[in-house]
């Protein structure tokens, strides 16, 4: 009796060098060895389980889940960089695409590309929730005005949020403060 060989998808999706996710209604249906060593969790412990626990908080899960809605609805993709938490509590930067199979219907079944960033970007300093999403929305080169829209904010709020950061990090300047966000010296 000969054993059965993986189809080359099945191969591709299995040794990806970067995590892959297969959701519906946030909850893992399907992952790849690099999502699940990424997070610290064998594939077992993964399937069948929201994608809550892989959020530092519930607001972020509910903030970034809203923001991926509205992206994948305008533009049929969303796209971001964020902080997730790995199984020991440690944060750290994943670089996040992630694709509906039905444009219409957003989360009911999504393809998700992560990548880990740890070993170009280090999470340093605890931060806030709104201090990591405003982080982020920084790091992608939008402005107050903007990241105040996408986040429902004040562009005055925003920019009490980026002082705050640049205190907190002792940076003088936005491209210092950047740099540090980055983990550079």
């Amino acid at each position: 009796m000969t054993a059965t060989l993986p189809t080359p998808s099945d191969l591709a999706f299995e040794l990806a060098p970067v995590g892959l996710l297969v959701t519906r209604d946030r909850v893992i249906e399907r992952c790849n060895r690099a999502f699940a060593g990424m997070f610290g969790y064998s594939r077992q412990q993964l399937v069948g389980q929201t994608t809550e626990m892989l959020y530092p908080s519930h607001s972020e899960y509910e903030d970034i889940g809203a923001r991926g809605v509205r992206s994948m609805l305008a533009e049929g993709i969303h796209r971001d960089e964020r902080i997730m938490v790995h199984r020991n509590g440690e944060l750290f930067w994943c670089a996040v695409s992630g694709q509906p199979v039905d444009p219409a219907q957003p989360y009911a079944c999504a393809i998700w590309v992560f990548e880990d960033l740890r070993p170009v970007r280090a999470v340093r300093m605890a931060l806030t929730p709104r201090e990591r999403e405003i982080s982020a929305q920084i790091l992608a080169g939008r402005t107050s005005k903007q990241i105040a829209k996408d986040l429902a904010l004040s562009p005055r709020t925003v920019e009490t949020y980026r002082l705050r950061l640049m205190r907190k990090l002792e940076a003088r300047t936005v491209g210092e403060l950047i740099s540090r966000l980055l983990g550079l010296p």
